[in-house]
């Protein structure tokens, strides 16, 4: 079945404990915690703080979405805090050294990169780290649209997966909505990753359930 995880970047801070409690009691399945520098992405978001309030409170994986330039000084920091740690292969000077960092702390390595970056970028890696994130909106900001190309990319890296035998996960992030979810995983993606669609719903649980769409 797919895997929904809500992105707390759209979610209402000032009752910050209350929503990631609905949230979870909605049935999502992780957390992703976008964390961005303001360099490698136009905006700042948060950092070690709130990721260490929530780890206090949740039970669900979360993941740490790091949007940052040289991920390679601040992995550890978060690793403590998350479950999954990911970073962009166009941010990071050493990936295999980002990879290594995270392994060796027994956390689950992710990778992502933006709707531009060739594929060819993470090849290298797809034998070692255990997801790929599909940017499918150019990283920054929550609300955006949808950019179609993404699907592609999404089958692309599923016939790789197939190929090299990899057991990664593909997650995909931005612009993902009830009304786009089928074609969505019907490309191959195992994870839902969805903010402003959850968060400004009426309904996060009914919301979460149409995310948790089949392929069918």
């Amino acid at each position: 079945m797919t895997k929904v995880s809500a992105s707390i970047l759209d979610c209402d801070f000032l009752h910050l404990e209350k929503e990631i409690r609905a949230v979870i009691a909605a049935g999502i399945d992780s957390l992703h915690l976008d964390i961005m520098d303001g360099q490698f992405v136009p905006n700042l978001s948060f950092g070690v703080p709130i990721a260490k309030s929530l780890r206090k409170i949740v039970t669900v994986p979360v993941y740490a979405h790091l949007m940052v330039i040289k991920p390679e000084n601040i992995i550890e920091k978060f690793i403590p805090h998350a479950d999954f740690i990911i970073f962009h292969v166009e941010a990071a000077e050493d990936p295999e050294r980002c990879i290594s960092i995270i392994k060796t702390s027994e956390r689950e390595a992710g990778m992502s990169l933006n709707p531009d970056t060739p594929i060819e970028m993470i090849k290298p890696y797809l034998q070692t780290i255990d997801n790929v994130l599909v940017m499918s909106v150019y990283p920054g900001f929550g609300g955006q649209q949808f950019i179609p190309t993404a699907l592609e990319r999404i089958r692309l890296l599923s016939e790789l997966r197939k190929e090299t035998g990899g057991s990664f996960t593909i997650s995909v992030d931005g612009g993902v909505s009830p009304a786009n979810c089928h074609s969505i995983v019907k490309a191959g993606a195992d994870i839902l990753i969805a903010g402003s669609a959850i968060f400004k719903s009426p309904d996060y649980a009914q919301t979460i359930r149409q995310l948790r769409c089949l392929t069918s």
